[in-house]
């Protein structure tokens, strides 16, 4: 199976749908999950989707060496080979890690400012970024102005912005409130939640639609990967 193919075939298309049209360039996402439910594997999963897309990622993390994500990033591609049979494996793959970029920052020096710095460096070396995944950051303890920078930033690269958040409860079925003080800063806010064999995705906020369709897209906690549910 080709990548093109592999890619018209990806659940995030089902996650699209069911968002009314995804995340969108100039926004910012955030996907919220208890400790260990699988944040970090949904935000690989939507970078490999870009990444097979043709576009550039940054990932940023606050919580793990670069290893550790590149780690990450293979366990889930071998999975996508093996699951889709994709083509040109070792071509597609080396494309992707030039494709990608991956920055690590401790948390008490990391800010929004800092990922502008990052992003300029990239766009001079290689392009701009037209996804941004952040994880590790604490969200509850972020001021608005660093989540609101968040948004600029993404308005200016005309990029899709993820950014993890942990949950205290296990599945999230409400905004909590040191998300909602973000105001409208957040354009879609999902929630991981453990569901029998799966982790299933449920959206808390789409843009400004009042009706939250379902996502039938879920997590398989072995493979890691985003699956049709």
């Amino acid at each position: 199976m080709n990548r093109r193919f592999a890619n018209a075939r990806s659940p995030l298309r089902l996650l699209e749908k069911g968002l009314h049209g995804g995340l969108g360039p100039g926004n910012v996402g955030v996907v919220l999950a208890g400790h260990g439910v699988g944040k970090t594997a949904f935000l690989v999963a939507v970078a490999l989707d870009e990444l097979l897309r043709g576009g550039k990622v940054l990932h940023v993390c606050l919580n793990h060496s670069v290893a550790h994500v590149r780690s990450h990033y293979d366990t889930v591609f071998e999975d996508l080979v093996s699951t889709t049979h994709l083509e040109e494996e070792a071509v597609v793959h080396a494309e992707i890690d030039r494709q990608r970029s991956i920055r690590v920052y401790s948390p008490q020096y990391f800010s929004a400012s800092k990922l502008r710095d990052a992003v300029k460096v990239e766009s001079e070396a290689g392009g701009r970024p037209s996804v941004i995944v952040l994880e590790g950051l604490d969200c509850e303890v972020l001021d608005r102005d660093e989540f609101e920078d968040l948004k600029a930033l993404a308005g200016e690269l005309a990029a899709e912005v993820w950014v993890s958040a942990a949950s205290r409860d296990e599945a999230p079925r409400v905004i909590p409130p040191w998300i909602i003080r973000f105001g409208d800063t957040a354009s879609v806010i999902l929630a991981l939640e453990p569901a029998g064999d799966c982790v299933a995705l449920r959206a808390l906020k789409d843009h400004d639609n009042p009706d939250l369709e379902a996502l039938h897209v879920a997590l398989d906690p072995t493979t890691l990967l985003l699956v049709r549910r």
